[in-house]
Order: C-alpha cells, then structure tokens, then sequence
C-alpha cells in the first residue's frame, strides 16, 4: 500500500499552524489533507503524533503519543481518523474525489469483514453515489458509522450491502457534523426546555400573555436591528406576526420564498425568489465598486440541490430523538451559510430557530423565545461564529467581480455548503438558549408582575388614564425610577412635588 512519504520530515508548519514538538507526525486527517494535498476547510482540530509519552491539548493541536501512531499509509490514517477524530464528510469526499476506486477497493478487499473498512466502504458510495466493484457482505456484526462518543448521531438505518448503520444526522446532499464536547454535554443534561416550562408553566395566562406580546415585537425588532435596518413599526408588526406563527406549517423551498416576501415587502429593488446570480455578504470597495467580501453565498446553480438537501435532512431528523438545539443549530446555520435569497437570509435564518423549537415544543405554546434579542445582545460574538465558518472558505472559492459588482464563482463549491462542522454554532446556540430561558424569558414575566403593582399604585393614587399612568412607568424605567425634569415640566406637569415623590418612592420599593 501506498507509504505517505510526505509525512517523514518534521513538521514546522500546518496550513499557517505552527507545530508543537520537534520531530511530530501528522495523523489522520491532517496527514491525509497534506498528502493528498486536498483543498478543504482546516478541522478546528488537527493531529499529531509526539515524542512524549503523555497525550494532551495545545490550542489546535491533539498531540498523541508514540504508541498511537498509525500505520503510514492510506488505510492507516484513515482508520486512525475515524478512530479518534470522527466522521468528517468534507475531507473523506475531497479524497475519494483523488484517489482512485481500485485503492479503495483494495483497503476493503484486504479486510472485507473489518469493520474500519466497512465503514469506508459504506462512505465511498454514499458520497460518491456509486458502487464499487465489491461483492455485499455476508459477515461480520452490524457497526455504527458514527461513534456516538465523539459526535452526535442521527437515527440507525441498517445498509446490508455493508452490514453497517448508517446513523448520520443528514443525507448525501446535507450533513453537517456536530462533535460531542463538554460544553454541549453539559447543556444537554441541563435540560432547558424543562426549566423553561417550569419557569413559565405557573404564570397567569393574562401575565404571559401580554409578556408573548411584548417578546414577540422584541424579537422581530432585534432581528432587524441585527441586520442594522430600523423598520416602521408596521413592518416590525409584520414579521413579528410570522414568528408568531413559527412551526406551525411545514417547511419547504416555498415557505422559505414566502417568508422572504414578508421580510422584504417592497421587492421593486429586488429579484425575489431563489438568487439567479453569485451572492455574498460584505463591502464594495468606495472607489471601485469591486466586491470586498467577508463571506461568499452558494452558487445559484447549486440552490435547488442543497435547499431540498436541507429540508430533507431536517424531516429527517425532526422525527427521531436528535436535540432541538442541535436541530435547530444545523437547518438556521446551515440555510444562512447557503444565503439563497437575494435579500432576507438574516432574519429568516434566526426565524429557523423560533420554527425548530417551537415544532419540537421546546417552549410552552403560544410563548414566543425571544433568542434575536438575546443573539443582539451578544452581536460580536455572533459575527465571530459566523466568520468561524466563512474565513477559512474564502481561500477555497475562486470568483471574478461582474458588471453589476457582484461576484461569479468559477470553481465548485457545493460541498463547502452541505458538508461542515456545526460544533462551535451549536455551543454559541446553546449559550443563547440557556440566556433566554434564565435570564430573559424570567425577567420579562417578572417585569410585568411589577408593573401591575406599581400601576395599582398609582390608579388608586391619583385618577389618571391608563394610557398615561403606562408613559409614568415608562418614563420611570427609563431614567432609573426617577421622574426627569422634562418630563415633569411638560407631560406631568400637572403632578405635585409630594404625588411625584411617593411615585419614585414606590417604584424603589417593587423594582429594587
């Protein structure tokens, strides 16, 4: 078999990494992206084989030890891959695209019954969509493609061709991948869906539903800010209305082309529908017109494919065990790197996330889960995790400016869209979701509580209308439970010293 001489000299330096240890070896994925020089997405992790006997983490790098070192062949380093790294679809497809059948056909034939092999097997054809020259297995126990120690699996569906379950979270034409971290366990076991029905579930029905009014503008007011636009209040109202409404019909290309026409109701400046041209997101440069950008959209011959991959992937998956979190972390992530439309993608992406959890009853019904609010509240480090999957594909897609300064992509790049690690989107994701359920969501219903004493308060004080005794406790809130002066000179003008006083002095006494 075929020896990976490239990997016998010392390492210095990895696809701009630097290495750890004198006289390392690459292993896995990272050996097999050098030797076959394949042009993929560098994994959040890479591996090595050190000279120490001790296996520890240095930033990027997994550093095992002597004894770990695989066979320096193909085989070798694939098995050593699916081992200790998992399944990563983008580089297993960017190699079966440069090796040829036979060597393929050689590793499963030298160990037809192994289940490294099999495995691999199963993989080449459910990648390339085509068989191999392999007679079907008639022995060897059933094993499961992903190790559901190291990444999270989707449900078991048994291939006799191979005597293999395939338990990928995805179809051929979507599957991102999301590894199994502490951070991710440790949300799991919190069970955030419980809390957050056990936070709300003893709420009056008026209190939480006034609170699902206000949540609900919130939310959609968030999701414009998000994408620096503020809209009229009647467009705001608009959109609001459909997050209200999330879940509650199936997903599908033609929904998604519906919401765009409620995001952008004036579509005079735009084509609405599915792109029929290059898109990205970023700058044009102010003297040029040419395109700057920060993150590169699918092409638009490549949309129909991954849309209709997505949507199967998420039917998929919505009917069977796999967390709502993660679900919903693979289709909004998943669609927003896609970008399909034109204009629209942002709030349609964080729209994903309302349909997810309210389709799988994450929340209690009628409650909106104001995580827009939430994402806006933590926009850098949104933006971070957005570039975290753009930044390392810019190299890898090759486009020229048009006319109208937008970009043509040259090269394909469907797989940079359908195959991904969705790791650190799914801990950010997390992150926000457990925010909302104890922070704001609380917050909220217990803000009403109080203001429905403070409003008591003052009707029973001074006779004055609803409608003002509710500007009072705005305008209370907003200037830290005092009165300014302004607003005592023009709207209260009509309030005494001592009225405005006890007032203050009540609100100090429920809001602090």
């Amino acid at each position: 078999m075929e020896i990976f001489n490239q990997n016998s000299q010392d390492i210095t330096v990895f696809h701009g990494f630097s290495a750890l240890e004198k006289g390392s070896r690459l292993a896995g994925y990272s050996a097999l992206i050098s030797a076959h020089d394949l042009k993929v997405p560098v994994p959040d992790y890479l591996c090595t084989i050190g000279i120490k006997h001790k296996k520890y983490y240095m930033g990027r790098w997994r550093i095992f030890t002597p004894r770990h070192k695989p066979e320096d062949t193909l085989y070798g380093h694939l098995i050593f891959a699916l081992k200790y790294e998992g399944i990563d679809l983008a580089i297993l497809n960017a190699l079966f695209q440069a090796i040829d059948a036979k060597e393929m056909q050689e590793i499963i034939r030298s160990e037809p019954t192994g289940s490294y092999s099999r495995r691999l097997w199963f993989l080449w054809e459910w990648l390339r969509e085509e068989q191999l020259d392999i007679e079907d297995a008639t022995t060897g126990n059933f094993v499961p493609l992903i190790n559901n120690k190291l990444q999270y699996e989707g449900k078991l569906y048994p291939s006799k061709r191979h005597r293999v379950r395939n338990n990928l979270p995805g179809t051929p034409n979507f599957c991102p991948l999301i590894r199994k971290t502490e951070k991710l366990e440790q949300y799991i076991a919190k069970n955030l869906s419980e809390t957050c029905i056990k936070h709300i579930g003893h709420t009056h029905p008026d209190l939480l539903s006034r609170a699902a009014a206000f949540l609900l503008l919130k939310d959609s007011k968030a999701s414009y800010t998000i994408e620096g636009e503020t809209p009229a209040h009647n467009r705001v109202e608009r959109w609001g209305r459909a997050i209200g409404e999330a879940g509650q019909r199936k997903l599908s290309i033609s929904e998604l082309k519906y919401l765009q026409q409620i995001v952008i109701a004036d579509n005079r400046f735009i084509e609405p529908g599915l792109r029929r041209e290059g898109g990205f997101v970023g700058e044009h440069d102010r003297s040029t017109g040419m395109p700057l950008p920060d993150h590169i959209s699918a092409r638009a011959e490549d949309l129909d494919v991954l849309l209709s991959g997505l949507i199967e992937t998420y039917d998929l998956l919505r009917e069977n065990d796999f967390d709502a979190v993660l679900l919903a972390t693979i289709l909004a992530f998943g669609f927003v790197f896609i970008h399909p439309f034109e204009d629209g993608n942002g709030r349609i992406h964080r729209y994903l996330f309302h349909h997810v959890l309210a389709e799988k009853d994450f929340v209690p019904k009628g409650l909106i889960f104001p995580v827009s609010a939430v994402i806006l509240e933590r926009i850098e480090e949104y933006r971070k995790i957005l570039e975290h999957y753009s930044k390392p594909r810019l190299n890898l897609i090759e486009w020229r400016p048009t006319e109208k300064n937008n970009v043509e992509v040259l090269n394909e790049t469907i797989d940079l869209y359908r195959y991904f690690d969705a790791t650190k989107q799914a801990e950010f994701f997390f992150e926000c979701v457990e925010e909302t359920v104890n922070k704001t969501l609380p917050d909220e219903v217990e803000y009403l509580k109080k203001y429905d004493l403070l409003n008591e308060f003052i009707k029973n004080y001074i006779d004055m209308p609803d409608k003002l005794v509710d500007l009072l406790i705005r305008f209370l809130a907003q200037n830290g439970g005092k009165l300014s002066k302004r607003a005592r000179e023009k709207e209260f003008e009509k309030l005494t010293d001592r009225e405005i006083q006890a007032i203050e002095y009540k609100y100090a006494e429920i809001f602090d």
